[in-house]
């Protein structure tokens, strides 16, 4: 048996709010499941499980919980098999049981729980409504589907979706909408523009507000984790300006005979290279905990994504340094579009291993961040400027880029910094090869 509790989807969560849940008691559920949906100052959140099994004791819907309390226990196939047969053995009917909300055990320098709240009556969980009898066959997200039934569309008239298998993904569902609202297609710029193919890689997205946003709150726990890192965190900074000639050329040069869906944006490759950096310079990626630095297992790179009417958040595109560009391009739009719509994973956003942050093309030509613990860096990008560059001898007028770094000087220092910023750097003279 093991307990599925509420996770801690970035150091400035302290609690959520249980406020729906994806499966019924003595559900099976496997590896990866979204099964719950969370409410937190970040939006609702669809949370993920990690274990394979019988889900069991799934906790009320609608209370406060602290990061660690229980939210259901999953109980092995041959357990569950086993329980239910001993009833059988003895030929003794089983008794309805009364549901008694579980408290966790306090972990090690964790905060205390509250009391216990009282038992309640014995539950039966009501089948959730996210899934109707007329589309519960159709391959489609859980996001997707809740997104159709606020918008009263039909998954069965969808097709194949983009996602994985031909599973109906949130932006199919949108883009439905879209297309039922405004029929007549948006013109699209020509192909030999550069300003198209040098778009803002994180563009405002249309649509509804997300849900269970508050954006005091957001604010409020954003400047408390800061303030944290600042006080607990000895930073240091360092910056490198980036000929982005190279990168620019092939760029352009690649989307030029791609349909707009299919186009790269400087942030793919601004995204590959530092994934590709950070192989070289694994003591960047990863966490400081309980004084020691732990690496990462992974290059997890949380994309910070400004959100609408205020606030900040970077979920975490999985494996980067192992996806070739366009897996990239198409994971980072899917990414910021479910970040502003409130329909993020938990595991995209309580494991990401380095934090990246972009000001593209509308914002200041350098950012120096804050790490977010319990992260070790923050890698930061302001916009392409034209400046005076000297190539060969020459004075010539090239396309700059300036990237920071602000790193944990607890864990590494200014030699591995300035040999990452070179790294990313080299990668980006041969986009080539990204």
């Amino acid at each position: 048996m093991a307990d599925f509790l509420m996770p801690a989807l970035g150091a400035d969560m302290e609690s959520g709010r249980l406020v729906q849940w994806l499966v019924q008691e003595g559900d099976r559920v496997r590896r990866g499941d979204v099964v719950a949906v969370v409410e937190t100052h970040k939006g609702a959140i669809d949370v993920e499980i990690f274990h394979d099994g019988v889900i069991r004791e799934l906790a009320p819907l609608g209370q406060d919980m602290r990061v660690g309390a229980l939210l259901a226990r999953v109980v092995a196939p041959q357990s569950d098999q086993a329980a239910t047969a001993a009833p059988q053995a003895t030929h003794q009917p089983s008794a309805p049981q009364a549901y008694v909300p579980q408290q966790p055990a306090g972990s090690a320098g964790g905060p205390a729980e509250a009391p216990a709240p009282p038992r309640v009556p014995a539950v039966t969980p009501a089948a959730p409504a996210l899934v109707p009898a007329t589309d519960a066959r159709i391959l489609a997200s859980p996001a997707a589907r809740r997104r159709a039934r606020e918008l009263g569309i039909d998954l069965a008239g969808l097709g194949a979706g983009s996602g994985v298998g031909g599973a109906l993904a949130l932006a199919d569902v949108e883009r439905a909408a879209t297309q039922q609202q405004a029929p007549l297609p948006m013109p699209v710029a020509p192909r030999e523009s550069a300003a198209a193919v040098l778009a803002p890689a994180v563009a405002p997205l249309a649509g509804p507000a997300r849900r269970g946003f508050d954006p005091e709150q957001m604010r409020q726990a954003i400047a408390a984790a800061m303030g944290r890192s600042k006080r607990e965190i000895p930073h240091y900074y360092l910056a490198s300006q980036i000929d982005f000639q190279a990168a620019q050329a092939w760029l352009i040069g690649y989307n030029r005979e791609r349909d707009p869906e299919q186009r790269l944006l400087p942030a793919a490759l601004l995204l590959k290279a530092t994934a590709l950096a950070l192989r070289e310079q694994p003591r960047l990626n990863g966490f400081y905990l309980d004084g020691a630095y732990r690496p990462g297992a992974g290059i997890h790179v949380g994309w910070a994504v400004a959100l609408r009417g205020g606030g900040l958040i970077a979920p975490a595109i999985h494996d980067a340094d192992q996806l070739a560009l366009p897996e990239l391009m198409h994971a980072l739009r899917d990414l910021v579009q479910r970040a502003r719509s409130g329909c993020l994973r938990s595991s995209e956003l309580s494991d990401p291993t380095v934090t990246v942050t972009s000001l593209g093309q509308r914002g200041a030509e350098a950012v120096w961040g804050v790490i977010y613990p319990p992260q070790v860096a923050i890698i930061g990008f302001g916009r392409v400027v034209e400046r005076p560059w000297v190539v060969d001898g020459q004075v010539v007028p090239r396309p700059l880029l300036q990237a920071s770094l602000a790193a944990d000087h607890r864990v590494s220092d200014g030699h591995q910094g300035g040999q990452l910023l070179a790294a990313i750097d080299r990668a980006l003279q041969s986009p080539e090869n990204l």
